[in-house]
């Protein structure tokens, strides 16, 4: 009977000892898991390796730049590659890694002046961004923001082709805040996966209310998170005949709208009755279309925060380039 015991003990040692040399086997079999912050070590930029923490700050600096590329008529120009595009930072050549050439969906922000002056152009504004959200695929997303004296969501980002009833039962009252408004629609906007980002902004004033956000913290915020805005200013020149600090508060309020669109790769739309409105927005809808989206890792590998200068050149003859004069730094 012992015999027996010990045997049948000797057996299921055996048994153990395999199944422990089979479940090791299989173990060293699978493919070693990433690095603790969930990145694979990936080459630098200058072709060195990186540990995972390296990689995973590499991921943060990616550069993405939108851009829009036309020929000598002003045409939209297709069928480019990564050898056809030139990217300077602050003088220093830049090794484009990545190129979306074709259609993709766009996250956009309408941004509409609901203030006081805006009282019978209201109608015309919200007609046009009913149009350009009818002109939308079925990927993009569009949002709608309503300002004046408060910021107001009528829509959150959505790609149904149908303007919210609440635009519709909107009415043009009180002040601007215009500036704060812009800011909580990028911050919006950066929490978006979309790399094609950008803000319709209509108005016909400067900002006067404002509490938290400036010009230039907007222009900030909106470079360093590749936003491009896009402005539609519905000023009237015969509006600059009233008391001398209302001119100035509208020379101001249109060079700023200028100024968002030239340094962001916008456009700047004037139509002072609101004629070009429903024009100015199928346009938009049509450039994000056509945008090119081209990426890069940034030589400079510092985390200053400062200011860089962007070049973005397309080499075959006669073609030209629009889109954001550069980018803040991450700051660590």
């Amino acid at each position: 009977m012992q015999t027996a015991r010990a045997n049948q003990f000797l057996s299921e040692r055996k048994l153990a000892a395999i199944l422990v040399a089979t479940l090791l086997s299989l173990f060293c079999a699978i493919p070693s898991a990433p690095t603790a912050k969930g990145q694979d070590k990936k080459p630098r930029p200058d072709g060195s390796q990186s540990n995972g923490d390296d990689t995973l700050k590499l991921h943060s600096d990616l550069v993405v730049v939108n851009l829009i590329v036309t020929d000598a008529n002003g045409q939209y120009a297709h069928g480019l590659g990564m050898k056809d595009f030139s990217v300077v930072e602050d003088g220093s050549a830049q090794t484009v890694n990545a190129l979306i050439s074709d259609e993709a969906p766009f996250a956009a922000a309408i941004l509409i002046d609901m203030s006081g002056s805006m009282d019978y152009k209201f109608g015309l504004v919200r007609g046009a961004a009913a149009s350009f959200i009818d002109h939308i695929r079925d990927n993009d997303q569009v949002a709608v923001y309503g300002f004046n004296n408060k910021v107001k969501m009528f829509q959150d980002f959505s790609d149904l082709r149908d303007i919210s009833e609440y635009v519709w039962d909107a009415k043009a009252e009180d002040t601007t805040r215009l500036y704060d408004c812009a800011d909580e629609a990028i911050m919006a906007l950066e929490k978006r996966p979309e790399k094609r980002r950008a803000i319709l902004l209509i108005s016909d004033g400067w900002d006067t209310t404002s509490q938290k956000a400036t010009f230039d913290s907007v222009m900030k915020k909106s470079l360093a998170d590749g936003v491009t805005i896009y402005t539609i200013d519905l000023i009237d020149e015969g509006a600059r005949t009233g008391s001398s600090s209302d001119v100035i508060g509208l020379r101001r309020g249109q060079n700023e709208m200028k100024e968002f669109a030239l340094q962001t790769g916008g456009r700047y739309v004037h139509t002072p009755q609101g004629d070009k409105l429903e024009e100015a927005f199928t346009n938009i809808v049509e450039e994000l279309r056509n945008q090119y989206t081209l990426t890069y890792y940034s030589s400079n590998q510092k985390r200053d925060g400062r200011w860089r200068k962007l070049n973005v050149s397309a080499s075959r003859p006669g073609l030209q380039t629009r889109t954001r004069k550069g980018y803040w730094a991450p700051k660590s």
